[in-house]
């Protein structure tokens, strides 16, 4: 049922296109007739194109060898054209309208350091003008740089040859260089006795201390028994409390006993009791009462001394902690005495071994002589190389000039024409299902359905 009811919809569709058909396809065929014939009225465009090759020089590599480097990246003097930055500059030596200035395109060709640039114009003369200014605005800033290539390779060479000549005057001053150190052996040697007297106090003062350690761990073994003897007397007023208390749970159950004893003594005096028990059973309970008193005020005292048991203990507890705390002060001052010793000893190893390197340095300047020498040949041999660097040096170049299409480039009229043909067939089918929709909702068409 579905599918046949999407193939009467589509019956639909196609039966408004047939009865639309020339509200289509005549638009649409005007349409693309005015764009043909504006394709034709456009005046066409030519592309003209140039090969740039940025300045470049010789560099030697690690292994000896000589590569190609580039002033200036292909990708960054291709950025700069693309980004409009001699748009201005062409325009004013060229007399041109800057808001009229063609575009001009650049890119790095593939596995080369070549710089492909072109432009599209009406005026293949105008076009070639454009890239040849380009060009030697180019040609100017990169060998501007260039140039200065050439002046940091004379002065490099310049400086390899003051280097040779401070060299040469290197050699008189290492001699100087042997005469102090030897003078340094002798104050490095003055200052190891030195170091072993501060080690010698240090030692002295290190017994001091241990001597405190030991008076602080007397009082605190001291202080420790007197505790122990706190908690004893403490736990023994505990259970003294504890008795006291038990023994007032007896008396005030006793108390409670006689009570009841007597209010049935008085419920039977009504009944013609005898008044002699209900005397003694209120002399009793008096008794008890002045007991559990008694019991009572012993309970206090027990707790005063419990709580000042408790203080003495923790007062007590206190001072430990103190002397723990000393103990840690001293203990820390111990450490770091004997951390100064073992810093003074790895002072005295330092500068023993110091000794022994200053005798190894007087014996290494000896030889720094033909070290010397040696990097003198070795200067001359890079400036000679650098003079052979400079020789390598190649200006910016010129490597295709500028030159035009075969055929223009725009406007492309057989497109043009298929674009618009294609954009009329689908405007127009739309506005022919628009109709369509505008002429079913009349107040006619609904009446007649």
């Amino acid at each position: 049922m579905d599918a046949y009811e999407n193939e009467i919809e589509l019956m639909d569709y196609l039966l408004v296109i047939w009865k639309r058909k020339w509200l289509i396809i005549i638009p649409t065929f005007i349409l693309a007739v005015a764009t043909g014939i504006a394709s034709f009225l456009i005046p066409p465009k030519w592309e003209i194109d140039a090969i740039i090759q940025p300045s470049k020089f010789f560099i030697q590599t690690e292994q000896g060898q000589f590569e190609e480097v580039v002033v200036v990246d292909p990708r960054q003097v291709a950025g700069q054209i693309n980004q409009e930055s001699y748009d201005r500059i062409i325009a004013a030596e060229l007399n041109l309208d800057l808001r009229k200035f063609p575009k001009l395109k650049s890119e790095n060709l593939r596995d080369t350091k070549l710089v492909r640039v072109s432009v599209r114009e009406r005026d293949i003369d105008k076009g070639r003008a454009i890239l040849n200014s380009l060009f030697n605005h180019l040609k100017r800033e990169l060998d501007r740089k260039i140039d200065v290539e050439m002046k940091s390779i004379d002065t490099e060479i310049f400086a390899k040859e003051n280097s040779i000549k401070g060299n040469e005057i290197g050699i008189k001053e290492i001699e100087n260089q042997i005469d102090l150190r030897k003078l340094t052996i002798k104050d490095r040697e003055n200052e190891i006795k030195t170091r072993e007297n501060e080690i010698k106090k240090r030692n002295n003062d290190i017994k001091f201390k241990e001597l405190d350690i030991q008076s602080k761990d007397i009082d605190k073994e001291r202080i420790k028994k007197e505790i122990e003897a706190d908690q004893n007397k403490l736990k023994i007023s505990e259970e003294r409390a504890q008795s006291i208390m038990e023994e007032m749970r007896a008396v005030k159950g006793r108390i409670d006993e006689i009570d009841e004893q007597l209010r049935k003594a008085l419920a039977e005096k009504k009944q013609g009791g005898d008044a002699v028990s209900l005397l003694l059973y209120s002399n009793e309970v008096q008794q008890n009462l002045r007991y559990y008193n008694t019991l009572d005020e012993k309970l206090s005292m027990e707790k005063v001394t419990q709580e000042n048991l408790r203080l003495n203990i923790r007062d007590k507890q206190e001072q430990l902690r103190q002397i723990d705390t000393q103990i840690q002060q001293i203990s820390t001052q111990k450490d770091s005495i004997s951390a100064e010793i073992d810093n003074i000893m790895t002072q005295i190893a330092i500068i023993k071994t110091e000794i022994e390197k200053i005798k190894n340095e007087i014996e290494s300047l000896k030889n720094d002589i033909a070290k010397i020498q040696n990097a003198i040949t070795n200067l001359q041999s890079e400036i000679r190389l650098l003079e052979y660097k400079k020789a390598r040096i190649d200006y910016a170049q010129l490597i295709k000039e500028p030159t035009s299409s075969l055929y223009p480039v725009s406007p492309r009229k057989k497109l043009n024409v298929a674009v618009a043909g294609m954009l009329g067939l689908f405007m127009f089918t739309i506005v022919a299902f628009f109709l369509e929709y505008i002429e079913k909702q009349k107040p006619g068409k609904v009446e007649k359905a």
